[in-house]
This record gives structure tokens, sequence and C-alpha cells, in this order.
């Protein structure tokens, strides 16, 4: 007990002396430092929560993976009006539940049900046709046929930025990557 004592006080006397309190310590006596000073401090503004903590929804179990999504406009957007990935991918348990990310979400959209999904909440677009024009020459000018252009394409850019598994939209199979062929049972 007395080597832990001793210990103490040395370990104690070299942080004084480093942090320059070493008037607390008189002929191998311990004084206490001084109490912590609240002044000036009660009066302190917290910082504006971001973006992010600004979400009515808790998308926090798809972000595991997939991250980049929880700075991406469209969630926010969405996340504040109070809609999650759940209302539009379904709970999707078991895709979030599997390591091995060949499991998909519940709900997949192929191009050709994106705006079908979209018009369930967004009933109309009320934007100037010169506007939607120069944004689809913006986003998309290698799309040349106004049939194949989907909301997401002028509206966000919720899309994985790097796939490592891909699935069929409509029929959910797991697709082969596009450098392997399928390898039959």
């Amino acid at each position: 007990m007395k080597r832990a004592a001793m210990l103490t006080v040395l370990v104690a006397t070299v942080m004084a002396v480093s942090l320059g309190w070493d008037h607390l310590f008189e002929a191998n006596e311990v004084t206490a430092a001084p109490p912590l000073s609240l002044e000036g401090l009660l009066d302190e503004k917290l910082p504006e929560a971001t973006e992010t903590e600004k979400l009515k929804v808790d998308n926090t179990s798809c972000y595991v993976c997939h991250g980049y999504y929880d700075e991406e406009h469209l969630v926010l957007t969405h996340g504040k009006g109070g809609v999650s990935c759940i209302d539009c991918h379904g709970k999707s348990y078991e895709h979030r539940d599997d390591e091995d990310n060949i499991t998909p979400p519940d709900k997949m959209y192929a191009p050709g049900a994106v705006n079908k999904m979209c018009r369930l909440c967004h009933e109309e677009h009320d934007a100037p046709a010169a506007k939607v024009i120069a944004r689809w020459q913006q986003r998309c000018p290698k799309k040349t046929d106004p049939k194949t252009i989907v909301c997401t394409d002028c509206h966000f850019e919720h899309r994985m930025k790097r796939r490592t598994i891909e699935w069929d939209r409509k029929t959910r199979e797991l697709l082969p990557k596009k450098d392997q062929p399928v390898e039959k049972e």
C-alpha cells in the first residue's frame, strides 16, 4: 500500500509540474487541485443540428452498409418529411442480416418501375419544360429517348456508387458478376 501511495504522489507531481501546478506541492504535501469552474459556460450555445440529425426517421440500420446515403439529398429530403428507407424498400430484415450480401432488399425498382413508385406520393410534376430539358441534358446526356428517363435521373443520385452484388430488380435473382461466368450447380 505504501508503494501505491508513493507512486500516486509521483504521478501527481509529474502531472502538476507539466501542467504548471507545482505550487500545489509543498514539502511532500499534496493539496487538492482547484475546483473546476463553470463560469462563462452556463450561457454556452449548443451547435445547430446537422441535416442528418433533423431527420424524422431512423435509417441507421441501413447506413451500416449504405453509409454514403446518410448525406444523400434524396434520403435527407424524404427523411425530413418522415419517409424512411423502409417506406420504399420494405423492412428487408433478411437483406440487413445477410453478411454475405446476396439477399436483395424486399423491394427494388427496375428503371421502368421508378416513375410509378415515385408517383405514389408525388402525383404531379410541375417543373417548367425548359427546366426539365436542361436538367435532362445536364444529368443524363447519353439518354436520348425521353421514354427512358426516370425520376431519379434528374432528381437526386440514389444509386450505389460501387456494386459488389447485383440483382435483377424484377425477379430479385442474383446476377453473375459482369466479369465472371455463371456457375451451374
